[in-house]
């Protein structure tokens, strides 16, 4: 069979095309890193990974160029492997560079944070030098409200405000125990230690029954990571805190986990929309 090829006009028609049918989609929310789209199915919606990078409750803002395309690149490598070990997912599949298509779920207002190895604001707000491993991983949650800086909440908060009923709660806990077993051992396999990491949980509704998946994104914007020989930063630590090489970092994470992009870190803009 020969090899097959597309003329120049071919190709330029087919991305106009691509870019036009992007333009016309409906964007129904946007976050501080991704921008929600609604999905080709009912059901379904399209994930897009921005290079904006906020740290410290949006005070600080930037751009890590190239930022949305590794981590949408590493979130599927490991949705989809939490997937193979029967951990519930958003995550259908990634349509291109910076995209992904998911499940709309209803998502659950808090973020779980699963700590091993203290940095952060536990180091700050417990006086424990940074890097000090803890007793046991420990797993806190905070209320997701930007306007109130995301606080910190503990279990009888999210039950008697309804955010979580007990036994999702339970459920919600024991995956991120899960979660962060299996990350723990996939990162030290490429010489990483999984310091802590955050994560978000949906309702997602199929036949009138109701289940808990995981959603959102696990990146090196959600994970703290460090060399194992060196400690050194390969997060989103080295933006908060201007160590400078951020870009350098996450692709860095990107070739240890065997993804790269299919080209440079570059990418085409976010596409228009209508409100």
């Amino acid at each position: 069979m020969g090899i097959v090829s597309f003329s120049p006009i071919f190709l330029l028609s087919y991305f106009s095309f691509w870019i036009q049918s992007m333009a016309r989609r409906r964007q129904i929310y946007e976050g501080k890193a991704k921008v929600i789209f609604e999905g080709p199915e009912p059901g379904t919606l399209v994930q897009y990974f921005k290079d904006d990078a906020t740290a410290f409750n949006n005070k600080k803002k930037g751009t890590i160029t190239g930022k949305g395309v590794i981590n949408n690149r590493i979130s599927e490598f490991i949705m989809t492997r939490l997937g193979d070990i029967g951990i519930p997912t958003h995550f259908v599949r990634r349509l291109n560079m910076r995209e992904q298509l998911i499940k709309a779920v209803e998502i659950i207002p808090l973020e779980v944070i699963v700590r091993n190895v203290a940095a952060g604001s536990i180091s700050e707000r417990l006086g424990l030098e940074e890097g000090t491993p803890l007793p046991r991983s420990i797993v806190e949650y905070c209320y997701k409200n930007d306007d109130l800086g995301d606080p910190f909440v503990c279990e009888e908060h999210i039950t008697a405000f309804g955010w979580a009923a007990p036994q999702d709660l339970d459920e919600i806990t024991s995956y991120a125990l899960r979660i962060n077993d299996f990350l723990t051992g996939m990162f030290i396999s490429v010489g990483l230690k999984l310091i802590d990491f955050k994560l978000e949980f949906g309702r997602l509704w199929e036949n009138d029954e109701m289940r808990i998946v995981l959603a959102d994104e696990i990146s090196p914007d959600s994970c703290r990571l460090w060399d194992v020989k060196t400690n050194e930063k390969l997060d989103k630590d080295r933006f908060r805190r201007d160590l400078g090489d951020v870009e350098e970092a996450y692709q860095e994470v990107a070739r240890r986990l065997g993804i790269l992009p299919e080209s440079g870190p570059s990418d085409l803009k976010g596409p228009d929309t209508i409100q």
